[in-house]
């Protein structure tokens, strides 16, 4: 059969469903059907799921004459998908085709979620296309005989490219595909990929060092995707604007969005927010009973499965969600999209405008709703970035250790491996490329001995060497411990929330858990609970009284940081505030707080690096504003303190938010010996770093995600996981052990290098400071605080108060600085 014939035949399928295939689509059909590899790179929404799945089965007819009778058994095409939640999506678009077509192709998924018995059915016959996960594809690895169930595999596509590059499980799937390409050397690799700036190097990651650049090739959708950004502006700007009210005030202006659309999806940045909006949205609006759901990650499986049906089957009007309904699934009835305060990058912004219009040619619709006024200049540029196309780049992982030792006993628990072939493969990924012979050895001995400094303990030796090389794992216990393990995504330890009565609810952080005691209610998954007891790892609750007073559930890790992207894109919009016929709504909405800052001191230009010194009764305050992230104004403020601390003893209180960062003294000093000695030189940073923020502590907490990677601590069995604080004691034991013993080990190395890398935004600190050397550095003696440094005051006050406490202490504070 031609490859024309092919293609008619794929078009005719979209004719029947009265679509038809985009030129992008169609690219895609041919250069698959040539054998090539390649990223798919196209808007969400715009069909990148046929885009694929129809060249896999055209290729199939190719290769079968009889390809409508049975299909000879195997696997034959892997499709990789990052959540759990998309894997029915890609399953009912895949059967779809097959029963139009009339082919005997079987469908089936593989991930946490499948169940016992499917598992053991796959594993005697493996359907002919398999949906599964990175960590299940690990597992797949670590089966005895692994090789039988790929060798027939023709193709594997990895969707949603761009949300595992720069991550660890990024790093995974490039290992597999080290190995998967080497068992099946035709093997045809595709990725899928929406928002992401760095598409050369995103390929370049996918596909590996090695590949043949003629054989890979990038299609991109020539699609221009309706995007419409509109803010939700409150009647009354306050002039002095201020954080922790969560957006709730503009209920009312969510509500009526939700009355004018056919489903509406309100995306909060964490799960805590999540709750909250639910309950004020039910509380107040209690016509939306029944039509109002909520979605996050710690919700029950089965809750979050019939969320995402009733969105489809059009049963719900609004559902309050978090990222866990970011990618990929396809709701057609959403409309509207509100974003409650900042999604701290472009991309983030895009990918959840996407979720509403997520049909070929409709238009997505996102509200921004502001938490505090001073995001409304985000909102701002935010438009801006939509309207140019800009997204942020990924940065890969290079020399992930941890991934790469856990990968190799993946391999020694199924069939074991030889050092030279699998080296060969290992630095043929992006992520390795580098790594030398004698990194090599020292994992391999860590495989065998647990390092040099754990020689003398069995537990550590996991890895037999035999007589011809082969190194393989043949203890049961550890062979068991590791399949337990596979996964690269370490947090704080859950615990199971249940129902006395045994219905369960979903789970909660041993963190949050831990401060609670019985009698104490809670919210959680929509319902106020009450706490019976803890016991065995699971909490124990049942329904709150009414009238209770309850605490909302928190998650840590809730504070994200601006990327690089936003960054530069707000200061772009702060320093338009300066010129009012360039004034979009947002900014003129802020008029009221710019005409106040300039009043108390001044907004800055593009050359200009402003600094604020004032006096309260809690001392001396100098805010630095250079609009970076949080990320980088947390090391820039260390560093800055640390180096002040030099020139006379002083001890500081520091704050920090995505604007800037305060430095706070109970006794006078003076910015002018900040300036005179040069203190916001790059020199000396990567020192100045590790002695401000004390970086051995925080690479040791590092370490504890690293070890539990690794493989180094187990983290125990299902139901009964290993405490927190239990884990955490062990892995800073083996960290000391490595510091004192063996500085030169790998994964304390890398332990260092992440934290200053991925945690402290070294490289970009590093920019930061290189663009305010250019600048002109104008310190400005207020009287009071500003409008600019307010958010950061209460965000500082917020560490010490209660909710309660500190909005009457931020009244009292507006009225005065108003007077």
């Amino acid at each position: 059969m031609t490859q024309k014939e092919l293609i008619d035949i794929g078009k005719s399928f979209f004719q029947r469903q009265s679509w038809n295939p985009f030129p992008f689509q169609l690219e895609t059909w041919k250069a698959f059907l040539k054998g090539k590899n390649g990223l798919l790179h196209a808007p969400t929404g715009s069909g990148k799921t046929f885009a694929l799945w129809i060249p896999i089965v055209l290729n199939y007819i190719r290769k079968n004459k009889n390809y409508k009778e049975k299909a000879p058994p195997g696997l034959k095409a892997i499709w990789i998908t990052p959540l759990r939640a998309l894997s029915i999506e890609i399953k009912q678009a895949a059967e779809k085709m097959i029963l139009d077509l009339e082919l005997p192709l079987t469908v089936g998924i593989r991930s946490g979620d499948t169940s016992a018995s499917e598992r053991a059915k796959q594993k005697t016959k493996m359907p002919d296309l398999l949906i599964t996960t990175p960590e299940s594809l690990q597992l797949l690895l670590a089966t005895k005989g692994y090789e039988k169930i790929f060798k027939n595999c023709e193709a594997i596509v990895i969707d949603e490219w761009h949300e595992l590059l720069g991550t660890k499980r990024g790093v995974q799937m490039e290992l597999a595909l080290s190995r998967l390409k080497t068992i099946v050397p035709k093997l045809q690799v595709w990725g899928i990929s929406a928002t992401i700036g760095n598409l050369a190097q995103a390929q370049e990651v996918l596909f590996g060092v090695n590949q043949n650049p003629a054989e890979t090739v990038l299609v991109s959708a020539n699609i221009s995707k309706k995007i419409r950004v509109e803010s939700i502006l409150p009647e009354k700007m306050e002039t002095y604007p201020y954080r922790g009210h969560m957006g709730l005030h503009l209920l009312d202006q969510v509500a009526e969005i939700i009355r004018g659309s056919k489903t509406t999806l309100v995306f909060t940045n964490v799960r805590s927010a999540c709750e909250l909006w639910f309950q004020n949205l039910l509380e107040k609006y209690p016509e939306f009973a029944g039509e109002m759901a909520m979605h996050h990650g710690s919700i029950s499986r089965e809750t979050r499965h019939w969320v995402e049906n009733a969105i489809r089957n059009e049963e719900l009007k609004v559902v309050v969600c978090t990222s866990s309904l970011d990618l990929g699934v396809d709701f057609a009835p959403v409309e509207s999209i509100v974003q409650v305060g900042s999604p701290k990058g472009v991309a983030r912004f895009l990918q959840r405008a996407g979720r509403s219009g997520h049909q070929p040619g409709k238009e997505s619709r996102v509200y921004f709703l502001a938490t505090y006024a001073m995001e409304l200049i985000e909102a701002s540029a935010l438009r801006k970035a939509v309207k140019l196309g800009l997204v942020e780049d990924r940065v890969p992982y290079l020399n992930s250790y941890d991934v790469l030792i856990q990968y190799l006993n993946t391999l020694a628990v199924s069939d074991g491996f030889y050092p030279d072939e699998i080296f060969k493969e290992v630095k043929s990924t992006f992520c390795f490329q580098y790594i030398t012979k004698e990194d090599w050895q020292w994992i391999l001995n860590f495989l065998v001995y647990g390092s040099q400094s754990l020689q003398a303990y069995d537990e550590f030796k996991k890895v037999e060497l035999d007589e011809d090389g082969l190194m393989i794992i043949r203890s049961r216990r550890t062979a068991m411990h590791h399949r337990m393990q596979i996964g690269t995504i370490v947090g704080d330890a859950s615990m199971i929330v249940k129902f006395l009565s045994g219905g369960y609810i979903g789970s909660i952080e041993e963190s949050f858990a831990s401060r609670l005691q019985p009698g104490d209610t809670f919210i959680f998954a929509g319902k106020k609970l009450q706490l019976f007891a803890i016991k065995n790892m699971q909490v124990l609750v049942q329904k709150a009284p009414a009238g209770s007073k309850s605490k909302v559930v928190s998650w840590s890790g809730g504070r994200m940081s601006f990327s690089a992207q936003m960054s530069e894109l707000l200061r772009q919009e702060i320093h338009l505030a300066n010129q009012p016929e360039e004034l979009s709504v947002e900014l003129k909405a802020l008029e009221v707080v710019f005409k106040r800052q300039r009043k108390e001191s001044i907004i800055p230009n593009a050359d200009e690096f402003l600094i604020e010194t004032f006096k309260t009764r809690e001392g001396y305050h100098a805010v630095f504003y250079p609009f970076e992230g949080r990320f980088v104004h947390e090391a820039m403020a260390s560093v800055l303190a640390y180096r002040m601390s030099l020139l006379s003893p002083i001890t500081f209180s520091l704050a920090f938010n995505d604007y800037g960062f305060e430095l706070l003294s109970d006794q006078e000093f003076s910015i002018e010996d900040l300036l005179d000695n040069n203190l916001l030189s790059t020199s000396y940073i990567h020192a100045d770093l590790q002695q401000s923020l004390n970086a051995t502590e925080m690479a040791r907490r590092k370490f504890r995600d690293i070890a539990v990677i690794a493989g180094l601590v187990f983290t125990g069995m299902p139901g009964k996981a290993v405490k927190t604080k239990h884990l955490q004691s062990g892995t800073q034991l083996l960290f000391e052990v490595f510091k004192d013993y063996e500085p030169d080990n790998l994964l304390l190395q890398q332990a260092y290098r992440e934290t200053f890398e991925h945690q402290l935004e070294e490289g970009r600190l590093l920019l930061a400071l290189e663009r305010i050397a250019k600048q002109t550095i104008v310190v400005k003696e207020c009287l009071k605080p500003t409008p600019f440094s307010f958010p950061i005051i209460t965000d500082r006050l917020r560490e010490k108060l209660s909710s309660e406490s500190l909005a009457e202490r931020i009244k009292k504070m507006t009225a005065s600085y108003l007077k």
